[in-house]
């Protein structure tokens, strides 16, 4: 059976399933919900997630939600194909302090820029100037973090690319084409990672996606 992914092409966990899918090389089909018709408040939806969150995902029987425990699953489940994505033994804990990091202090604020300076303007709302500068100074303290890391490490959990940098496609799609690039550019390791994440296949695959929108 096909695995499925419920969600909008737009939303950046979506993204991050289809990141992983695609560094893996496996089929799948994608199901659009509407979100703004609320069908993701559907019984059918919450059958496959409660809160009535996309993006919901099926492999056969098994029913996940969570965009990062989705790709733990696709990356843990399938490691005999495509980009392994995870280590084996200790270096998997150094991965998986970098897969926190992202979720717990890079992604926060790049959420918030995001919805302030792609999404507002896709809704004709306005931006909210304090609120960008709040962010970019708490993403910019993050990223000094990230540029002493990858001047030990080619990649944030290891010299390898895994999900602790995949997790980090939807915003690096979505931030560079705003004025929150220079933060990224202003840090040489940084912005050489970004290069090399944003070159990678799979997420050009994920990039011709967003902007078919």
């Amino acid at each position: 059976m096909v695995m499925k992914v419920h969600g909008t092409i737009l939303s950046p966990p979506v993204m991050r399933v289809f990141a992983a899918l695609y560094e893996k090389d496996l089929e799948f089909e994608y199901i659009h919900v509407d979100v703004a018709a609320r069908e993701n408040k559907d019984e059918h939806f919450l059958a496959l997630n409660p809160f009535g969150q996309i993006p919901a995902f099926e492999d056969g029987d098994l029913k996940l939600f969570e965009s990062r425990a989705i790709t733990q699953y696709i990356a843990h489940v399938y490691t005999d194909k495509g980009t392994p994505l995870v280590c084996e033994g200790k270096p998997m804990a150094t991965v998986g302090v970098w897969m926190e990091v992202e979720a717990h202090q890079f992604d926060p604020a790049a959420r918030k820029l995001q919805w302030e300076l792609v999404y507002k303007s896709m809704q004709g709302k306005a931006t909210d100037a304090a609120a960008v500068e709040e962010n970019e100074a708490k993403l910019a303290k993050v990223l000094d973090i990230y540029e002493a890391r990858l001047s030990q490490s080619k990649y944030l959990g290891c010299d390898c690319f895994t999900l602790a940098d995949l997790h980090h496609l939807p915003a690096l799609i979505n931030l560079m084409g705003t004025p929150v690039k220079k933060l990224f550019d202003a840090r040489p390791k940084v912005s050489a990672w970004v290069a090399d994440i944003m070159a990678r296949p799979a997420s050009a695959k994920v990039f011709a996606l967003r902007y078919q929108q």
